[in-house]
C-alpha cells in the first residue's frame, strides 16, 4: 500500500523523468480536504504536456495506481489526474501562469523532492 506521500512523489519523479518543469509538490493536509498532496508541473507544449501525463499514469499503473479521474484530453494546455488524495496537474506553462495554482495554494508546504526540474526550497 503507497502512502499519499509516496503517491506524490512518485508522480514528481515520473514528470521529472518526462522532463516536467518546475514541478512542485504541495502538503495540503492541514488545508483542505481536497486532497492531502497537489503534484504541479508544467510543459512547453501541449505535447509535452499529454506526454508528461502519460507518462505519470504509466509509472503510477506500475505501481498498482489508477486515476479516480481524469480531466482534459491529448493537447489540451492542462490536464489533470485525480487519484484520490493527490491530484496532479499538469499545465502548458503559459495557462499555469494564467491561473496561479502555486499562488493560490501559496500557505501550502512545499515537499522537498530529488526531482531535477523541481524549484521547491532546499
Amino acid at each position: 500500500m503507497h502512502s499519499s506521500l509516496d503517491t506524490a512523489l512518485l508522480a514528481a519523479e515520473a514528470a521529472d523523468s518526462k522532463k516536467g518543469i518546475d514541478i512542485q509538490v504541495l502538503d495540503l493536509r492541514e488545508l483542505t480536504t481536497i486532497a492531502d498532496y497537489f503534484v504541479i508541473c508544467s510543459g512547453t507544449s501541449t505535447t509535452q504536456v499529454g506526454a508528461v501525463v502519460d507518462g505519470v499514469g504509466q509509472r503510477l499503473a506500475a505501481a498498482g495506481l489508477h486515476p479516480t479521474h481524469v480531466e482534459g484530453e491529448a493537447q489540451s494546455t492542462w490536464m489533470l489526474m485525480d487519484y484520490g488524495d493527490v491530484v496532479i496537474h499538469v499545465f502548458e506553462e503559459q495557462t499555469r501562469a494564467y491561473y496561479g495554482l502555486d499562488s493560490l495554494w501559496g500557505d501550502a508546504p512545499r515537499v522537498r523532492t530529488a526531482c531535477a526540474a523541481s524549484t521547491s526550497p532546499a
